[in-house]
């Protein structure tokens, strides 16, 4: 006997291929061996007890609260528990209903599509990158003079940055990555601000030489909308921006460049961020903050086939929220859309490990592992080699 535990709808399949199982017969059995849960919040105490009794109707159940079987409580959470097939099947019933549940079945519906997706394609201004269960490399080169990572590209003198540049995306390129990620602005924790001319002055001419030599997307990490312009007049293909498309020149500047956009979530901004940090639900609150960006990028002119997604570890959160986020990854798919991670050698990860020798690499490697495992399609990391040999062993146990 063999009791298995699925993650993803592939490896139940997989097993019924080997027992020989005719593929009609994989077709129907397949969503009635996907079970999950799905948590509504804020629902009427009229919808919750009709939903409880549709999902008791299909052999699946709805845990509500007791007070709303009485109607004492107006806003009530409701856990549904079931097989895919069961709730395909309520989606059909809800259709019929009033009281709103046409509108939920479509949300239903929708996000239950974008949670079992696993394959993506970004579109980019020049070609596409596949983005589907092997996870992707973003390397990061820092042109600054103060990063916290320690490896700005202008911490000392040079005469050479260009060329200094190029060695490191090749490197890197050579080492796993498919795109390179070039910053001229810290974010870390009470960083200070720049002016658009010097960001201009650290990024424009680099993104321009290495356009050139370089076969991948490159990335502009910035909040600028004039820094982001100028990178991808020079080349750039994506903008990666800490605030989350929040200046709406960034939306148009992005549109009308037909760039592909990383849309993160931070709290206030790297001055403030850790200052205070409260949520209502972590990882709640990081779902609508991207919901609505998404579809204010959507709404403005950007592709939906050109959004990727970041939860934004250590921008406004604690060690404990930055692990909350890695291991509840794997909500944030209902959003639709790629998600990249970007934990290297960030902070919590030393406090973690009391400053042991080797502590940002190795814990870089775990916490870009386990993103990795809940659905990340993109991890954004400084050593690239240590991190791709990790994912390869991964992906070899995977396929087993």
């Amino acid at each position: 006997m063999r009791i298995f535990r699925f993650n993803r709808p592939e490896e139940i399949k997989k097993i019924m291929q080997a027992i020989g199982v005719d593929p009609y017969g994989i077709r129907i059995m397949l969503p009635k061996a996907c079970s999950f849960s799905i948590q509504l919040k804020g629902i009427s105490s009229i919808v919750a007890n009709i939903l409880k009794q549709e999902m008791l109707s299909l052999g699946a159940d709805a845990a509500i609260p007791r007070n709303a079987l009485t109607g004492k409580i107006k806003k009530n959470d409701v856990l549904l528990i079931g097989q895919l097939a069961q709730f395909k099947s309520l989606i059909d019933k809800l259709k019929l209903q009033p009281f709103g549940l046409q509108k939920l079945a479509q949300e239903l519906n929708e996000n239950i599509g974008n949670f079992a997706k696993e394959d993506f394609i970004l579109s980019l201004s020049r070609g596409s990158l596949k983005l589907g269960k092997k996870t992707q490399i973003m390397g990061i080169i820092n042109l600054t003079p103060d990063s916290f990572s320690g490896d700005g590209l202008y911490r000392t003198p040079n005469n050479h940055y260009p060329v200094l540049a190029l060695k490191k995306a090749q490197t890197m390129i050579a080492e796993g990555a498919t795109i390179i990620d070039l910053g001229g602005q810290s974010s870390r924790p009470g960083s200070i601000n720049v002016s658009v001319s010097e960001e201009l002055r650290r990024t424009e001419s680099i993104v321009k030489f290495l356009a050139k030599k370089i076969r991948v997307p490159i990335s502009i990490d910035t909040d600028k909308p004039e820094v982001a312009h100028a990178a991808l007049e020079g080349g750039a293909q994506i903008i990666n921006d800490i605030s989350g498309l929040r200046d709406k020149r960034m939306i148009k500047v992005a549109a009308k460049h037909k760039a592909a956009v990383v849309i993160m979530h931070m709290l206030g901004n790297p001055g403030s961020m850790q200052k205070t940090i409260s949520y209502e639900s972590l990882v709640d609150d990081i779902a609508i903050y991207l919901k609505k960006a998404i579809d204010s990028a959507q709404s403005s002119g950007i592709s939906p086939d050109k959004i990727i997604i970041d939860p934004g570890i250590g921008f406004g959160k604690t060690t404990a929220h930055n692990f909350e986020i890695i291991k509840h990854l794997e909500e944030f798919k209902f959003l639709g859309k790629p998600i990249l991670v970007g934990s290297s050698r960030k902070n919590f990860i030393v406090k973690t490990l009391d400053h042991l020798p080797g502590a940002l690499i190795n814990g870089t490697v775990a916490t870009c592992l386990m993103a990795s495992e809940r659905g990340a399609n993109i991890v954004r990391v400084h050593d690239v080699k240590e991190v791709k040999q990790a994912l390869k062993i991964a992906e070899a146990v995977a396929k087993c």
